[in-house]
Protein backbone atom coordinates (compact mmCIF):
# COMPACT_ATOMS: atom_id res chain seq x y z
CA UNK A 1 0.00 0.00 0.00
CA UNK A 2 1.46 3.44 -0.93
CA UNK A 3 1.19 5.52 2.54
CA UNK A 4 2.29 8.44 1.02
CA UNK A 5 -1.44 9.08 0.40
CA UNK A 6 -2.33 8.24 3.90
CA UNK A 7 0.27 10.70 5.25
CA UNK A 8 -1.38 13.69 3.11
CA UNK A 9 -4.22 12.74 5.08
CA UNK A 10 -3.13 12.83 8.81
CA UNK A 11 0.05 15.18 8.55
CA UNK A 12 -1.83 17.79 10.38
CA UNK A 13 -2.64 15.75 13.30
CA UNK A 14 0.97 14.22 13.19
CA UNK A 15 2.69 17.62 13.11
CA UNK A 16 0.57 18.38 16.22
CA UNK A 17 1.14 15.40 18.20
CA UNK A 18 4.63 15.79 17.77
CA UNK A 19 4.41 19.61 18.81
CA UNK A 20 2.45 18.63 22.28
CA UNK A 21 5.62 17.27 23.91
CA UNK A 22 8.06 19.76 22.82
CA UNK A 23 8.25 22.91 20.87
CA UNK A 24 10.35 22.13 17.41
CA UNK A 25 11.71 24.01 14.67
CA UNK A 26 11.08 22.42 10.94
CA UNK A 27 14.06 19.44 10.76
CA UNK A 28 13.39 18.87 13.97
CA UNK A 29 9.62 18.06 13.63
CA UNK A 30 10.31 16.13 10.40
CA UNK A 31 13.20 14.00 12.43
CA UNK A 32 10.63 13.47 15.20
CA UNK A 33 8.04 12.34 12.77
CA UNK A 34 10.57 9.69 10.90
CA UNK A 35 11.79 8.63 14.07
CA UNK A 36 7.79 7.70 15.00
CA UNK A 37 7.76 5.64 12.33
CA UNK A 38 6.81 8.01 9.26
CA UNK A 39 9.80 7.75 7.79
CA UNK A 40 7.87 8.55 3.61
CA UNK A 41 7.74 12.16 5.31
CA UNK A 42 8.66 14.91 2.69
CA UNK A 43 10.49 17.89 3.76
CA UNK A 44 8.61 20.30 2.23
CA UNK A 45 5.24 18.75 3.30
CA UNK A 46 5.99 19.05 7.07
CA UNK A 47 6.77 22.77 6.37
CA UNK A 48 3.78 23.52 4.10
CA UNK A 49 1.78 22.32 7.00
CA UNK A 50 3.51 24.19 9.71
CA UNK A 51 2.82 27.21 7.66
CA UNK A 52 -0.87 26.14 7.38
CA UNK A 53 -1.21 25.11 11.16
CA UNK A 54 0.35 28.48 11.85
CA UNK A 55 -2.16 30.72 9.55
CA UNK A 56 -4.74 28.66 10.82
CA UNK A 57 -3.78 29.81 14.39
CA UNK A 58 -3.11 26.36 15.79
CA UNK A 59 0.68 26.78 16.36
CA UNK A 60 2.41 29.94 17.84
CA UNK A 61 6.11 30.33 16.74
CA UNK A 62 9.29 32.19 18.01
CA UNK A 63 12.42 33.11 16.72
CA UNK A 64 15.49 31.23 18.62
CA UNK A 65 19.38 32.81 17.94
CA UNK A 66 21.96 29.88 16.75
CA UNK A 67 25.71 30.28 17.39
CA UNK A 68 26.91 27.83 14.70
CA UNK A 69 23.82 29.11 11.57
CA UNK A 70 21.11 30.58 11.25
CA UNK A 71 18.45 31.28 13.86
CA UNK A 72 15.57 29.11 14.29
CA UNK A 73 11.95 29.50 13.52
CA UNK A 74 10.02 27.47 16.67
CA UNK A 75 6.68 26.16 16.82
CA UNK A 76 4.53 25.56 19.66
CA UNK A 77 1.19 24.06 20.09
CA UNK A 78 -1.42 26.52 21.59
CA UNK A 79 -4.86 26.63 23.03
CA UNK A 80 -6.79 25.98 19.81
CA UNK A 81 -3.92 23.42 18.25
CA UNK A 82 -4.66 21.20 21.53
CA UNK A 83 -8.47 21.37 20.47
CA UNK A 84 -7.70 20.54 17.18
CA UNK A 85 -5.46 17.85 18.14
CA UNK A 86 -8.13 16.13 20.67
CA UNK A 87 -10.93 16.83 17.74
CA UNK A 88 -8.70 15.42 15.30
CA UNK A 89 -7.29 12.73 17.86
CA UNK A 90 -10.90 11.21 18.62
CA UNK A 91 -11.67 10.88 14.72
CA UNK A 92 -8.62 9.23 14.16
CA UNK A 93 -9.22 6.90 16.81
CA UNK A 94 -12.73 6.23 16.00
CA UNK A 95 -11.71 5.70 11.94
CA UNK A 96 -8.80 3.64 12.91
CA UNK A 97 -10.65 1.13 14.95
CA UNK A 98 -13.54 1.09 12.16
CA UNK A 99 -10.48 -0.39 9.62
CA UNK A 100 -9.01 -2.49 12.07
CA UNK A 101 -12.63 -4.08 12.65
CA UNK A 102 -12.75 -4.43 8.68
CA UNK A 103 -9.74 -5.80 8.17
CA UNK A 104 -9.49 -8.39 11.40
CA UNK A 105 -13.22 -9.56 10.43
CA UNK A 106 -12.14 -9.64 6.92
CA UNK A 107 -9.11 -12.20 8.18
CA UNK A 108 -11.59 -14.04 10.48
CA UNK A 109 -13.99 -14.70 7.37
CA UNK A 110 -11.48 -15.87 5.31
CA UNK A 111 -10.03 -17.93 7.15
CA UNK A 112 -13.49 -19.47 8.71
CA UNK A 113 -14.78 -19.42 4.97
CA UNK A 114 -11.47 -21.83 3.76
CA UNK A 115 -9.65 -18.71 1.68
CA UNK A 116 -6.09 -18.73 2.05
CA UNK A 117 -5.01 -15.17 2.19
Amino acid sequence: MDTTQLLKGVLDVAVLAVLRAEDGYGYDIVRRLRDAGLGDVGDASVYGTLRRLYAAGSLSSYVVPSDGGPHRKYYALNAQGRSALETQTTTWLDFAGAMSRLLVDDRAGASTNGENR
